[in-house]
């Protein structure tokens, strides 16, 4: 469908043209016209189909023209990059109107956001922290509030805000009309939607938790403390340019980026304890493609919107499934194709598996390269840097059913070694056990042997095939 065909007002179609859109995706086709009605919406479609538009055009002509004063539309967000990404695309398509677009959110100075409510809006985009500091310093009012959009209302959930939302809920008006968008939708989301909205029309676009058709997805079986210098190799032989890196945790996500530096690939780092001028300038460095790895926590998962993004790596699997689809759903936006890997410890087969279920497909493994241990000079401290000769890791090749194991390699079967295995939450140095020659395993045994090493410098039980499959005991169902 065309935009033309919407009965949008002029100066909108305009907005749009100057964008490049032509065409309307299945969401918009949906939820424009039900927002234009006036009717309350739950609309669920895969992150980078347009879901910002389907609500933002129709607002903005329901709006009509400027009203000095406390904002008409409220629109909540979960982060501070996807509360900017929906203001500017307020800003966007508002362009030939009159009408005014704000955004507040935590991590900068409170006062310059006092200033600009004060002088009035018509649309107010924000994070509900810094919604509820400024309306309870009575610097906005929320009693004028027409309209009220939830933005990825699970990732809401997901981040503890479900007080804040009701803390909200109650400012506002009982007669508005409500609009709940997100890529996906748990029950929790769908009970939330029975208190909120009256009569919805309810829009699904794509299969519930489905992920972008044309994100190309892989994995690589490797072990945890491997993990940096595969991820270094395909980036150096497959010339990325731009990679979107996922870690679980701020630490982690420092870490990662001064190892892939010292690699001598240009990185930064983003997560909620940066300044929101130190985030906005690394996203800006990396879409200029000053930066070619952005290491990101689950914090950017959900406001990142980078055209023609085309890699996106999990270094670290999340302990949330639905997080995996807003992950890889950062490339392969607006029709175009990308590539999601993702790199699996052992420890991690059940977060896969998780994966996979809510998917209700397989995340296919690939064979995992040849890829180099490199020895890195001048490190920082407290960082988890090998300190031996570099050395060449490959996978071992399948042996045969009735063959021996070598007296070199360790009783534990698979490339599971204690270290490897640190809580995602813990981000200091591993225990080790205070056994002589064993080093403890979470699951209550340990490596015999203080953990053996061929002459070669190769590390033992490789446990992995040239099929890209497990001949130890590290993974248990994988692939």
């Amino acid at each position: 469908m065309n935009f033309s065909d919407l009965g949008l007002k002029p100066e909108l179609l305009r907005a749009v043209a100057d964008k490049g859109y032509t065409v309307t995706t299945p969401i918009q086709a949906e939820a424009i016209p039900a927002v234009l009605a006036g009717r309350d919406v739950l609309a669920g479609a895969q992150t980078g189909t347009g879901k910002t538009a389907g609500f933002m055009l129709p607002i903005l002509q329901r709006l009509d023209a400027h009203r000095p004063g406390a904002p008409r539309v409220l629109v909540l967000t979960p982060t501070r990059e996807l509360a900017a990404q929906v203001a500017a695309s307020g800003v966007d398509y508002g362009k030939h109107t009159n009408l005014r677009v704000d955004v507040v959110f935590g991590g900068v100075n409170i006062n310059p956001q006092i200033g600009k409510l004060r002088r009035g809006c018509d649309i107010l985009v924000a994070t509900p922290g810094r919604l509820l500091d400024l309306t309870s310093q009575r610097a906005v009012s929320l009693a004028d509030v027409e309209i009220f959009v939830l933005d990825e209302a699970d990732r809401m959930l997901d981040m503890g805000f479900i007080r804040d939302i009701k803390r909200v809920m109650a400012q506002l008006p009982k007669v508005r009309q409500n609009l709940l968008f997100s890529a996906t939708y748990s029950d929790d989301i769908r009970g939330l939607a029975n208190n909120l909205l009256r009569d919805p029309v309810a829009i699904q676009v794509t299969p519930r938790n489905a992920t972008a058709d044309k994100v190309d997805q892989v994995a690589y079986k490797v072990p945890k403390d491997h993990k940096r210098h595969l991820l270094a190799h395909l980036i150096r032989e497959g010339n990325w340019q731009q990679v979107l890196i996922f870690t679980r945790t701020k630490h982690g996500a420092n870490r990662l980026a001064q190892q892939l530096e010292r690699e001598g690939i240009v990185s930064a780092a983003i997560h909620g304890n940066k300044s929101q001028n130190a985030r906005v300038q690394a996203l800006a460095a990396f879409k200029n493609n000053e930066v070619v790895a952005l290491v990101a926590t689950e914090v950017a998962a959900r406001g990142l919107d980078i055209k023609e993004l085309p890699h996106v790596v999990n270094y670290e699997l999340p302990n949330v499934p639905e997080d995996y689809v807003h992950r890889i759903g950062r490339t392969a936006r607006a029709g175009a194709s990308g590539s999601a890997v993702s790199l699996v410890s052992p420890d991690e087969a059940p977060l896969l598996r998780d994966i996979e279920r809510l998917l209700k497909r397989s995340v296919p493994f690939v064979a995992t390269p040849a890829f180099e241990i490199r020895e890195t000079r001048g490190a920082a401290p407290n960082v988890d840097d090998d300190r031996r000769p570099a050395r060449t890791f490959q996978q071992r090749p399948r042996r045969d059913s009735g063959s021996r194991r070598p007296a070199s390699q360790g009783a534990g079967g698979g490339h599971t070694p204690a270290r490897d295995h640190v809580r995602a939450d813990q981000n200091g140095p591993p225990r080790r056990s205070s056994g002589g020659g064993g080093r403890s395993r979470p699951g209550g045994g340990s490596r015999a042997g203080g953990g053996a090493r061929s002459a070669g410098g190769s590390r033992s039980g490789g446990g992995q095939s040239s099929g890209g499959q497990s001949s130890g005991g590290g993974f248990s169902r994988l692939g």
